[in-house]
């Protein structure tokens, strides 16, 4: 094998006539092209030698394998692959005709994870001996695909056809004990005994003293054909209703079916076919833009590059326990970080402390976590009311109430009384990071740590750095991100920083085409078509008012010329209807949180349209919902291409993650930008251009925009020369 070589196998036969073969591609073992072509290698050499009785394979380092190399989607997209290169091939050749059918019994030593292909060549082997902690799972269909290498076939034979269903549907992995009570694996064993009973185990199928399997010709655990049908039906209309605007779900519905209807080898077939197909289409090429775009967040010019290595963060203090306090509070002692919570009197601090607990107490109920995990998890939380505890904390994070003298007085305290390289972090959502600092001499050690509402549960932590805040500090940051579970996208320092500053015109946008004649309703069934969690008036509700005029204030003190200024919510709140919290906003609200129609909103929104003086326009009251999504979103892009033009964002692609992360914006169309690229800058621009001479400056093209579109340039395409706030 050549220098440039991606991953490679390598096989030892040892005494006993077991062929070990080991796959080795760090960090994950994914199978590369050149992985397989070398098992294929090894396997046919272990055939043809007679002193291999068996085969047992196996990961190097703890790692069975993480799957197909997802970096050589791009040649398969591009259609530029040899032909035995297809994943048809591999599926069919290598898998069933070359491991499956093989003369020589194989055996799979499982350890860390086998997911997607790797599980796919495990179950191809004819037994499965694993540790308890290994995941094993096909999550293929994250990517926008469906498994390749006969993982639709084989799974639904191994542990019947309703938990196969689960498996792929949902890409959630199952743990070792789950495994073995299914049938997936065969045998449990700790780390240090995994190869050796594997190899025991392939000489047992020799000399007949266990079954040699076929997974493919396994039919005990499938259903029968009519009540195969009612499992496939039922779950072709549960994908139906929960990812409407998804296709792949259903094509590996159909690709299963077609397995149990035909018989293995043709549903592979179809597999193989199925898979080509969804390679090439939009929906796979955004999920992976996301993949690489999600691990690329953590790579910052200048700072990741520095050789700077993270240091320990031992105790954190949270200032504030209310709904963000808490959540953060909850999301730090999951990872086990010990919490001392601060608030300013006993009344709200056993509120904040109550909020933690019960934030952990539905995951007990929801059993993801034991009661034991419970109390081990709430004893690392410490509430206290004054900063004596704080001498010894190695970072901060104040998250108290919008309110720019508080936060500085506060952290004028938090540098007498924090140890001098302690991390000073702020959740602000909009307030500028040195306007915060302002009355300290540590503004290098300053950073926004924003965490999305709910904090233990939205995956998005956005780190806001100014131009003295110090590499080192943001090392750190991120560090603390990736052991809390989130994903960290750092940015620069300004009003509202990427997320709420690129998503500011969305609510506005919805408010300025309900003041000029469209529904409210119909725009949010619209945009949650489109794929979005929510539209921009039931996230309005589900935000609050107060929130929601808090921050437009800031921006109408910051952006006047593209603000568009509407008198609906004000007047709302002036009579106590504020969002969700009041049982009234744009919605009225039941019991369940569930969210009705309110009649009375017209009245608001006509007094609304009077005082800002505009009419009813007969084209937006029938507007079609292409138009819709377009006059919602693409103030939302070329706000975007303001924070790239601003060097607010590092890259495109950083946007796209914040945008899908931390707005729900759905990630099977590939990110704000990525999306907007495949429509086109010429077309974005000349929409807004044609809506800004009817509507005014809101919608008028900024200078990024209009350049790209007269070059005829994607969005994402890196600037030539970034004036970098970064």
């Amino acid at each position: 094998m050549g220098s440039n070589a991606k991953g490679r196998t390598v096989m030892e036969v040892g005494a006993d006539g077991v062929a070990l073969i080991t796959i080795i591609n760090p960090p994950v073992n994914s199978l590369s092209f050149d992985v397989l072509y070398g098992l294929k290698a090894n396997y046919e050499e272990a055939l043809r030698r007679n002193d291999v009785r068996a085969i047992v394979i196996t990961g190097a380092k703890g790692k069975f394998s993480g799957g197909f190399d997802i970096s050589a989607f791009g040649g398969l997209q591009g259609g530029q692959q040899a032909e035995h290169a297809r994943p048809g091939f591999i599926s069919v050749e290598l898998v069933t005709d070359t491991l499956e059918a093989a003369r020589k019994p194989s055996v799979a030593a499982i350890d860390g994870l086998a997911l997607g292909g790797g599980l796919e060549v495990a179950m191809a082997c004819h037994a499965r001996i694993s540790t308890p902690t290994v995941q094993l799972g096909l999550p293929e269909l994250q990517l926008g695909i469906i498994p390749g290498f006969g993982g639709t076939q084989r799974l639904p034979r191994l542990v019947g056809l309703t938990k196969s269903l689960e498996m792929m549907l949902t890409s959630k992995p199952v743990k070792g004990d789950e495994a073995l009570s299914l049938g997936l694996v065969d045998a449990l064993v700790a780390p240090n005994e995994l190869v050796s009973t594997a190899r025991q185990w392939a000489l047992d199928i020799v000399e007949r003293r266990r079954p040699w399997v076929a997974s493919l010709h396994k039919a005990n655990k499938l259903e029968s054909l009519g009540e195969a049908r009612e499992i496939l039906k039922f779950a072709r209309a549960q994908v139906r209703k929960q990812a409407p605007n998804l296709k792949h779900p259903l094509v590996c519905i159909d690709v299963i079916e077609e397995g149990i209807v035909s018989g293995p080898r043709a549903g592979l077939w179809k597999e193989a076919e199925a898979f080509q197909g969804l390679l090439h289409s939009d929906t796979c090429k955004s999920l992976v833009h996301v993949f690489f775009a999600q691990r690329g967040t953590t790579r910052v010019p200048g700072v990741t590059d520095l050789g700077l290595v993270p240091r320990q963060v031992k105790k954190v203090a949270v200032l504030g326990g209310g709904l963000m306090g808490s959540g953060i509070a909850t999301a730090l002692i999951l990872s086990n970080y010990p919490v001392i919570l601060k608030e300013v009197n006993d009344k709200f601090l056993q509120a904040g402390i109550g909020r933690v607990r019960a934030n952990l107490q539905s995951r007990v109920k929801k059993g993801k976590m034991t009661q034991e995990k419970f109390d081990k998890t709430i004893s690392l939380l410490k509430g206290v009311l004054d900063y004596e505890s704080f001498k010894d904390v190695d970072m901060v994070i104040e998250a108290v109430i919008e309110n720019v003298s508080l936060k500085q007085q506060i952290f004028a305290d938090l540098e007498k009384y924090c140890p001098p390289h302690c991390i000073l972090a702020s959740n602000t959502s909009t307030i500028d990071l040195n306007l915060i600092g302002k009355k300290t001499k540590s503004q290098d050690r300053i950073i926004g740590a924003h965490f999305f509402s709910p904090a233990h549960v939205m995956p998005l932590l956005e780190i806001i750095r100014t131009n003295k805040t110090s590499p080192q500090i943001i090392v750190d940051l991120l560090d603390v991100g990736k052991k809390i579970k989130k994903t960290p996208v750092v940015v620069g320092n300004c009003t509202g920083f990427a997320v709420n500053r690129m998503f500011f015109p969305y609510t506005q946008a919805g408010l300025l085409l309900v003041e000029h004649g469209a529904d409210v309703y119909h725009i949010d069934r619209v945009i949650t078509k489109f794929g979005m969690p929510m539209g921009p008036f039931r996230l309005a509700d589900l935000v609050g008012f107060g929130v929601g005029i808090a921050t437009g204030i800031q921006f109408i003190e910051h952006f006047p010329e593209r603000t568009y200024k509407s008198m609906l919510i004000p007047l709302m709140q002036e009579d106590g209807r504020a969002g969700e919290s009041t049982k009234k906003g744009f919605y009225a609200y039941g019991d369940k949180r569930k969210a009705n129609p309110d009649p009375e909103l017209k009245k608001y929104i006509e007094k609304a349209r009077s005082m800002s003086g505009v009419a009813i326009d007969p084209k937006l009251v029938k507007l079609p919902e292409k138009d819709i999504v377009e006059m919602i979103f693409f103030p939302v892009v070329n706000e975007a291409c303001r924070v790239l033009a601003e060097g607010i964002a590092v890259k495109a692609a950083d946007l796209d993650i914040a945008s899908v992360m931390g707005m729900g914006f759905p990630p099977y169309r590939g990110g704000l930008l990525f999306w907007a690229d495949s429509l086109g800058s010429k077309y974005i621009c000349s929409r807004l251009e044609e809506w800004s001479k009817t509507y005014g400056d809101f919608f008028k093209p900024c200078a990024y925009l209009a350049e790209r579109a007269a070059k005829g340039a994607p969005l994402s395409a890196p600037l030539e020369q970034a004036k970098s706030r970064l």
